[in-house]
């Protein structure tokens, strides 16, 4: 028997909400019990029937993202004012509530809702729900725990013949994407069949590039927009400029014209803080720092020559190999030069001799790495030849603080995000070392040996726990950092502060001592100079003569000292023997006198 009910509804009711009512139950269906079906049951006897009593429970395990969670205010406005009043006028809100209070029902109402409040505010102060426990025992198990890393991803290049990872970028919003450029720095090297494409890798997919660059030319730096993810700009190995929107595929939307482009690779791109979020700055070993619209990349808007003479002239200028900028300090950027120089610049001066700054020189080969520390700008890590140096813009003529002279040539160089006293840097033979200055200066805290090949480029994110680093055969390492190296340690900033100010006052005095001896050398050797211009003046027979006479004038007064030492030597032998005949006459005087002493002594106790 199939039961059926229906009901109509008209069209026009569909989509409203339902009004749910309380009435009494209803019979639908009636089916009334038949007799004669009671006789085909038979009774089975006896019956055991086994009853589990619980729930059949189901396991499901699913992989779903993490719920970010951040503290907002609330903007609370006062409430509760009729309509006629105004709460902003004081004398309106005033006249209200006198009115108010001399009601009745004030009085009870206060008394009624204070006693609900004050059992609220007891239960609020019995417990407090963000007190944090465990807190202690977690932080020292973080400190016990030994610096370590493991790999959790490995991104290669796609082409049959390998490239240089020369650059990398994060993804300013989810650090999930990484952009790669790839190129081939050794011009002899190249062949033609050698791709020019550059990749963003998706590392949920890395099997697979989730888009592909197709440059001009090879890419040599590649970055993110920090204002807008979906826009890239990057530096390409003939100089030019270009930038892409990945919303609109792998070719880029506009490239700097060739005439207008810097005459060697691009070594370093930044975005600049603007209200715009369209204006950039680029640096490359022809000299050159160019400022960009890439709204207009048919020319650059300003240009700067780094001749340190202050000239102006492109023939003195030092070829620029990585750039600097921080976002706190908008007019200020610093340069790293082929001849180990930082030039520090001031974008804002008003002629271009001015808007170089200073120098700090102390490599021996190119800068191939220059960051400020992000929790002190006035801090920054320099990489190059074998070591890595820490400066401050306090002390110019050297660095604060270095590493020991490596076996190996360092190539790349970063500050964690997070610590103040920890940086990263990779070498020639393949390894990650990680540095924590503040407790071990010596010896890196962790080594890595990542690959066989050079590493070329490094980069951190900015939550400081993954690294990438890419090598010169354009595979791209992914390594997680142990939590004690990611973490922010109790007292840490002071101490590192206090580590860097010790440092820096340390370097003044030292320069201040050396600048006093440079004085007293140069004033030294300018009286060389005038006793060697009187020198000059003389006949060869004067200068013999005279040579002559301050030799003979040498041995005889080394033939004078050598008399007097001999005569002080036999006074002082004179002067001893003398002495032990006078203690052994002493000695014989003074027993007789003993032996009269004591006759006397004798003589007056009789």
């Amino acid at each position: 028997m199939e039961i059926v009910h229906i009901y109509t509804r008209r069209r026009s009711d569909f989509g409203r909400p339902c009004y749910f009512s309380d009435r009494p139950a209803e019979v639908c269906v009636d089916i009334q019990p038949d007799p004669s079906l009671a006789e085909a049951f038979m009774l089975r006897c006896p019956v055991d029937t086994p009853v589990q009593h619980g729930s059949e429970m189901s396991e499901h395990e699913v992989n779903t993202e993490r719920v970010e969670v951040e503290t907002r205010g609330v903007n609370h406005v006062e409430g509760g004012w009729p309509k006629d009043i105004n709460p902003q006028e004081m004398e309106q809100t005033a006249r209200f509530r006198k009115k108010v209070e001399k009601e009745e029902n004030y009085v009870n109402t206060i008394v009624h809702l204070g006693t609900l409040m004050e059992h609220c505010v007891r239960q609020n102060n019995a417990i407090d729900i963000y007190e944090e426990y465990f807190g202690e025992e977690e932080e020292a198990e973080m400190e016990d725990e030994a610096p370590s890393a493991k790999t959790i991803n490995v991104i290669r290049d796609p082409n049959i013949t390998k490239r240089t990872a020369a650059h990398l970028s994060w993804h300013p919003d989810r650090c999930k994407k990484l952009a790669v450029a790839y190129s081939c720095l050794e011009f002899q090297q190249s062949t033609e069949d050698m791709s020019l494409d550059s990749y963003i890798w998706d590392l949920e997919n890395p099997n697979k590039p989730q888009l592909v660059l197709k440059p001009s030319s090879p890419l040599v730096s590649l970055e993110y927009n920090p204002k807008d993810a979906h826009i890239l700009v990057g530096g390409c190995y003939n100089g030019q400029l270009a930038y892409w929107d990945t919303r609109k595929g792998g070719l880029p939307v506009e490239v700097s014209t060739v005439e207008a482009s810097h005459r060697d690779p691009v070594y370093g791109a930044i975005w600049l803080q603007s209200k715009t979020g369209t204006e950039c700055f680029s640096a490359s070993t022809d000299g050159q720092v160019l400022w960009w619209d890439i709204r207009k990349l048919s020319e650059p808007t300003e240009t700067l020559v780094l001749d340190i003479t202050r000239q102006g002239l492109l023939e003195n200028a030092l070829g620029a190999i990585t750039l600097e900028f921080e976002p706190t300090m908008p007019t200020k950027f610093m340069v790293g030069t082929e001849q180990g120089i930082v030039i520090t610049c001031n974008r804002k001066a008003k002629t271009p001799p001015e808007k170089i700054a200073g120098t700090y020189s102390g490599h021996h080969g190119p800068v191939y790495a220059l960051t400020r520390n992000p929790l002190y700008p006035k801090i920054f890590l320099t990489v190059g030849d074998w070591t890595a140096r820490i400066w401050s813009e306090e002390a110019k003529e050297s660095s604060i603080m270095w590493t020991k002279y490596h076996l190996s040539y360092l190539t790349a160089g970063c500050w964690s995000t997070v610590r103040p006293a920890v940086f990263f840097t990779t070498k020639m033979d393949g390894t990650l070392d990680v540095w924590d200055f503040l407790f071990k200066q010596n010896d890196p805290s962790l080594s890595l040996k990542i690959c066989d090949e050079p590493l070329s480029s490094l980069r951190l994110q900015d939550n400081g726990c993954i690294v990438g680093c890419g090598s010169k055969l354009g595979t791209v390492t992914l390594l997680e950092i142990s939590s004690g190296l990611c973490t922010l340690q109790r007292n840490e900033k002071n101490l590192a502060n206090a580590m860097f100010e010790r440092e820096t006052k340390r370097e003044k005095i030292l320069e201040a001592r050396h600048r006093e001896m440079r004085l007293k050398e140069r004033a030294r050797s300018e009286g060389q100079d005038a006793e060697a211009e009187e020198i000059l003046e003389e006949s060869p027979q004067e200068a013999l003569d005279r040579a002559q006479k301050e030799f003979f004038e040498v041995i005889e007064a080394e033939l004078q000292r050598r008399a007097r030492a001999e005569a002080r030597h036999l006074d002082g032998k004179v002067k001893k023997r003398a002495g032990e005949e006078a203690v052994v006459q002493g000695e014989e005087s003074e027993l007789p006198k003993y032996e009269e002493e004591s006759e006397e002594k004798d003589a007056a106790k009789e």
